[in-house]
């Protein structure tokens, strides 16, 4: 059931019969990697519940993924070989792995499973069918299974061989993961508790346009901070100084001010920053008010007015959609604010005042850096997908799943 009591319109696990199988499973292992290592396992942990379910629902279990942006075929530094290592470190269970992901090496590996078994194969993008969602790619992946499960809601929004194309060769069903992720996105996006607040920050307008165009036909609240904030500052008059500002965007600004109010939305901006001369790390500053951002200042922060006005907004929410830090926050100390944004987010959630969404890769980072990532009601590992979805557009990873009947 969806979180608006609604049965979920995706075949899940509920609906599929998983023994004896050979069960695709589609996950994101998209590791951030540093010299081979991994240096955040939060993908990874997110996908052993689902994989451990099929594996004891008596199936064999086959991880498709990929890694990285390879673009010759193999290469050393996208395997997923030592993702191979992790995964059955973090699952406690044996993964075999194979080194190709079609083909005879990968006929053999999974003619070799038993019941139960959990086996990777090798990153699906070493193939240029793969990007391509080229047919006779496709064919090869699902003559490796009888079930597909996607399990990556990350990897949706790409209309790729192993996200979309199999959907439609296979019985296919959405993974726990991703059936979780569609339940709170279609739950409290679709039918929030009102009234609603977002907080979208960033460095580019042009990079959220579709975004911003989106939200404020949905919501009550709308809060632009970060860079992007800049560019609406210097539309409305304000000197920003020599801050980060797309000033070929005025025009376009100022209309989705003006299409803001149409629509009821009130567009809040910065009413104090936090301003310095240099962007390094432990750099001097000091908070102005925004009508006094000196010529060689750079506002890198939400100042403690704005802060302020911000707890007043979220008190006075029922929901919070999050995207993209509202300050320079890899750098201290211009991380103040977005972490007292995130801190008090976690309280409100916490005590039952609000329910949080959150997403993308930046955003993660900052709930991290503030200890509130397990505190928000939903957090989503997705970056493209999960900004693709706010912005009101279908995924076709998700949409191949959509109808499907169970088998």
């Amino acid at each position: 059931m969806t979180r608006s009591g609604q049965s979920s319109p995706f075949p899940t696990l509920d609906d599929a019969i998983l023994g004896g199988k050979r069960v695709l499973v589609r996950v994101d292992l998209n590791v951030p990697m540093e010299n081979g290592r991994i240096t955040d396992l939060t993908r990874i942990d997110r996908v052993l519940s689902n994989i451990r379910e099929i594996s004891q629902k008596g199936a064999k279990v086959i991880i498709l993924s990929h890694l990285g942006r390879p673009k010759n075929g193999p290469e050393a530094e996208t395997s997923l070989k030592s993702v191979a290592v992790a995964l059955e470190h973090e699952l406690q269970q044996m993964v075999y792995f194979a080194s190709d992901c079609v083909g005879p090496v990968a006929k053999s590996s999974v003619a070799a499973l038993r019941n139960g078994d959990i086996l990777l194969l090798e990153n699906t993008r070493f193939h240029a069918g793969e990007t391509k969602n080229d047919p006779d790619f496709v064919n090869q992946l699902a003559e490796l299974g009888d079930l597909y499960v996607n399990d990556a809601f990350s990897t949706s929004h790409r209309a790729h061989a192993s996200t979309e194309g199999i959907a439609h060769k296979l019985p296919a069903y959405a993974g726990r993961t991703m059936q979780r992720e569609l339940e709170m996105l279609t739950g409290m996006l679709a039918h929030p508790e009102r009234p609603v607040a977002a907080i979208v920050g960033g460095a580019k307008v042009s990079t959220k346009l579709e975004l911003l165009g989106n939200l404020m036909r949905r919501v009550e609240f709308l809060f632009i901070g970060g860079g992007m904030a800049n560019t609406f500052l210097a539309a409305s008059g304000k000197s920003v100084g020599k801050s980060l500002c797309e000033t070929q965007l005025a025009e376009t600004a100022r209309k989705i001010m003006a299409d803001a109010d149409e629509a009821n939305c009130q567009l809040i901006l910065p009413v104090d920053a936090i301003v310095a001369t240099r962007f390094e790390p432990n750099a001097s500053c000091r908070a102005v008010d925004i009508d006094s951002v000196g010529d060689d200042d750079m506002i890198l922060d939400i100042g403690p007015r704005t802060i302020s006005k911000l707890v007043g907004v979220l008190a006075a929410a029922r929901t919070v959609v999050w995207n993209g830090p509202v300050g320079a926050f890899e750098t201290p100390p211009f991380q103040a604010g977005t972490v007292a944004l995130a801190k008090v987010c976690a309280v409100l959630t916490k005590t039952h005042s609000l329910d949080t969404i959150a997403g993308g890769g930046d955003t993660i980072a900052a709930l991290n850096q503030a200890n509130a990532f397990n505190d928000f009601t939903y957090v989503s590992t997705a970056g493209g997908a999960f900004l693709e979805w706010l912005e009101g557009k279908l995924l076709p990873g998700v949409e191949a799943l959509r109808g499907q009947k169970a088998a």
